[in-house]
């Protein structure tokens, strides 16, 4: 917590302002763990032949709401429709 000192400024716990700059830094250093165990799995699922790009639309499509979903792959078939890409 910060404490207010006799010129009514607040102050700030050098251990406490420690603590979150370590807990910080170890979520960044979790976070570049996790982004390499990603990198390996796509190159593993490359590796027996699926096609990345794909694989990751797929993740991103199951992210998403259903509806929202079939609403713009409606108005996907009606503009390539439009464009004569039936």
């Amino acid at each position: 917590m910060s404490e207010q000192n006799e010129t009514g400024a607040y102050g700030v716990t050098a251990g406490e302002l420690k603590q979150f700059i370590e807990r910080f830094e170890r979520l960044e250093t979790e976070k570049s763990e996790i982004a390499d165990q990603q990198k390996e799995v796509m190159a593993e699922a490359k590796g027996r032949g699926y096609d990345t790009k794909v694989i990751r639309k797929v993740i991103a499509l199951r992210k998403r709401d259903k509806d929202d979903i079939a609403e713009e792959e409606a108005v996907l078939e009606m503009y390539k429709a439009a464009l004569g890409m039936d």
